[in-house]
């Protein structure tokens, strides 16, 4: 029993307390009511702009795990069950996942999406079924929540009505938080005086706070963290204010939707949607009991207690929960005793699977669009999450790969980035920053601005193409030869000297090879046929940059960068010497009302028929250049690349494509030491991982030939037409009317 100096202080200390809320002066009173109408105003909540992610289109063949199908289910608010019963509702099986749409074109009926496993023991989708008899080619399912965030501040914050929030949810935080919320005005007499007897009398190592549901959402939007009395008294009376302007369930509501469930990497994680993401990787609709107790027992310390740092604190708090709820005859012994039982099922890391690299470059093109003249926007956005895992998972993998060459490669840990766009219209279609968000924010694949090495050198060829058009004294085709020996140039006033990767010359060589090997001397050559200062304004046409310095380094990359930058260049390739702007954002609404933002229009930077010759000639750097180890990894599809290496190997680079999609990858070093890796070594395995996975299923198809294109048998050493005499004679490819005239004459 306490004793009654313990009893007495927790009397004078509640009467106190109440007296003083009570009490608080008339011009107090009138302070706090006007600030908390003010909040009122704003609806409380700041609206958040969602982005979201592109539809996801389901055919046969389409690499796509069953798990990865269920979470994207889950995340739009389908429930998983043992057997799917009703609209909106899915069950895995074995092999294969079947649903009943709750919109689109099979509304309401059954769909059974069957996988197999490929060879390496990887789903992909074998058969879309629509019972009783029925098949489909495609099933194309909504745009998942990526992120929804304030338009100011780093959190993240989606709103959901409380009809829509489970009632496990709802029962856990009231008996971890609060369980007498619907009985006090706002503050809770009988839990200060308990809290006051067992702050005096306890061994706890912390005290116990008594602050109710009313009082912690005041507090955290309306007042100050300070522990003062004060700033207590301001508190109780702002919530007994609350009390009176608005009802206990729009007050539990806005709780569950503000509440601070943690900090992942730089965000701030505010409601129990969202903190179901960010704890479990699930729809809120998702949850078991476990995991709801789990999120409740977390409140009242989220980093102390986060699931995925500190599993046995998390599993402890969970546990009291539970047995909370069992003692407000919330829930019954057994199903506590099931739930605590379960794993705990919490995942590091969350946001990273969000694509946050890309919601940080939405965010940037957002602003800039609407001038930060809106908020609570929905962003309809041009993301592919399946091809997201995959570039993730493959620079994952990849700077592991290169981690284990130490001490070959490098004693610091590398960084990459990734960008993969559709070159028909510019749009974003994966995205990877670098390789931690949590570490660090800085987006590579936007904001690193490294040298592109021999990445630059099809720019160089282009030019030389398009400087033959015009210019009647200049001839020049893939097959033009090209003297790749030793030479010595004048670079900024001073003899300069450049070197071909491992002193290796070939002589006279062919354009289309000399490409392929990436011969340095050779592209330095072509550029100052074409001119430096048309290679330097084609770069600056086509990727959107500034023109770099027109010296002869420039063919060999001795400018600076972006990864965005190199995909916008290299899709004026693809697109056939169209530049189409590199965009991450398809639509814009609000309440409903579609937005218009401004955009870019196409324009025409070289002539589809150049553009065309060298993306042939940029095939043969899989075939018999930097890039055969592509095929050696079982990349069989058609496409064009270029590997760069920059001097001291500080950076690496792949770029390539197939005719819908292309793919940059960047490896090096945030401090610029040497990477000690080729382009070949270090970005080609990353980008080949994720393009057999991106292309699987897809089915081969060539890039399509313009008007104005004449093929012809040609023999390779010398550049001229073959003859029966030649002994490994190639087809290729040149602008009408630029196709040699003159027969081999060296066999």
């Amino acid at each position: 029993m306490p004793s009654r100096r313990v009893v007495g202080a927790a009397a004078v200390l509640l009467a106190t307390l109440l007296l003083a809320a009570a009490l608080v002066s008339a011009r107090t009173h009138r302070s706090l009511s006007a600030q908390l109408d003010a909040h009122l105003a704003t609806d409380w909540t700041p609206a958040a702009n969602e982005l979201f992610a592109a539809d996801l289109t389901i055919t046969p063949g389409l690499r796509l795990d069953r798990h990865d199908l269920a979470e994207w289910l889950a995340t739009l608010a389908y429930r998983e069950r043992d057997r799917a019963r009703g609209s909106g509702e899915f069950a895995i099986e074995p092999n294969a996942i079947t649903l009943i749409e709750h919109q689109g074109p099979y509304a309401g009926r059954t769909v059974r999406v069957v996988f197999e496993p490929d060879p390496d023991g990887r789903d992909h989708v074998a058969a879309i079924e629509v019972p009783p008899s029925g098949y489909t080619e495609t099933l194309r399912l909504e745009g998942r929540l990526l992120s929804a965030r304030p338009e100011s501040g780093r959190r993240k914050h989606q709103i959901v009505p409380l009809r829509t929030i489970p009632r496990p949810v709802v029962l856990a935080v009231l008996a971890a938080e609060d369980h007498r919320f619907f009985a006090h005005p706002g503050i809770d007499g009988l839990r200060i005086a308990a809290a006051a007897v067992t702050n005096l009398t306890g061994n706890h190592p912390y005290l116990v706070g008594a602050s109710t549901l009313t009082q912690q959402l005041v507090k955290n939007a309306l007042l100050t963290t300070d522990q003062t009395l004060t700033r207590k008294l301001h508190e109780q009376a702002l919530a007994l204010l609350l009390e009176r302007r608005l009802t206990k369930t729009r007050i539990l509501e806005l709780y569950l939707n503000e509440v601070y469930l943690g900090q992942y990497g730089s965000f701030a994680i505010h409601g129990v949607a969202e903190g179901a993401r960010a704890l479990f990787g699930k729809d809120l609709h998702n949850l078991s009991l476990g995991e709801a107790a789990t999120m409740a027992g977390i409140i009242q310390a989220p980093q102390r207690n986060a699931p995925a740092r500190h599993p046995e604190r998390a599993g402890e708090r969970r546990n009291a929960v539970l047995l909370a709820m069992v003692d407000l005859d919330f829930i019954t012994p057994d199903a506590a005793m099931s739930a605590a039982r379960e794993p705990l099922g919490a995942i590091a890391g969350q946001s990273d699977l969000d694509a946050p690299y890309f919601a940080d470059f939405v965010g940037g093109q957002l602003e800039a669009m609407l001038d930060g003249r809106l908020a609570g926007v929905q962003v309809a956005t041009t993301l592919d999450v399946r091809l997201q895992r995959l570039a993730e998972t493959a620079v994952d993998e990849g700077l592991t790969r290169i981690a284990n060459l130490a001490p070959a490669a490098s004693d610091a840990t590398a960084q990459a980035a990734l960008v993969a766009v559709d070159p028909r219209n510019g749009a974003i279609r994966a995205m990877v920053g670098g390789h931690a968000y949590h570490q660090s924010q800085f987006n590579r694949a936007e904001r690193a601005f490294r040298q592109p090495g021999s990445i630059i050198k099809p720019f160089v060829y282009l030019a030389a193409l398009e400087r033959a058009r015009y210019d009647r004294d200049v001839t020049f085709t893939a097959s033009s030869q090209i003297d790749d020996t030793p030479t010595t140039f004048t670079d900024g006033g001073r003899p300069w000297r450049p070197s071909n990767f491992g002193s290796v010359y070939d002589g006279p060589i062919t354009a289309r090879l000399a490409l392929a090997r990436s011969r340095n001397v050779a592209a330095v050559k072509v550029a100052a046929l074409a001119g430096f200062s048309e290679v330097a304004d084609l770069w600056a046409r086509a990727s959107g940059g500034e023109a770099p310095p027109p010296y002869p380094s420039l063919a060999l990359g001795a400018f600076e960068v972006t990864p965005l930058e190199v995909a916008a260049a290299y899709a004026v390739i693809a697109n056939g010497g169209q530049r189409v702007p590199i965009h991450a954002i398809a639509r814009v609404s609000q309440g409903g009302r579609a937005i218009q933002v401004p955009a870019d229009r196409p324009r025409r930077v070289v002539a589809a028929d150049s553009a065309f010759v060298v993306t042939q000639m940029l095939r043969s750097t899989f075939e018999e250049g930097t890039a055969v180890s592509a095929r050696r990894q079982g990349f069989l599809d058609i496409a064009a690349g270029k590997t760069g290496t920059t001097n001291d190997l500080r950076d690496a680079w792949f770029v390539g494509f197939t005719p819908t999609l292309l793919t940059v990858v960047w490896v090096g070093h945030d401090d610029s030491r040497p990477l000690r890796l080729t382009g070949g070594e270090a970005a080609l395995p990353i980008w080949t991982d994720f393009m057999q996975g991106a292309r699987e299923g897809s089915g081969t198809r060539d890039f399509e030939a313009p008007p104005g294109i004449t093929w012809a048998r040609i023999d390779p050493m010398s550049g001229r037409l073959a003859t029966p005499r030649c002994p490994h004679p190639v087809t290729e490819v040149y602008r009408d009317g630029t196709a040699p005239t003159e027969s081999c004459v060296l066999h």
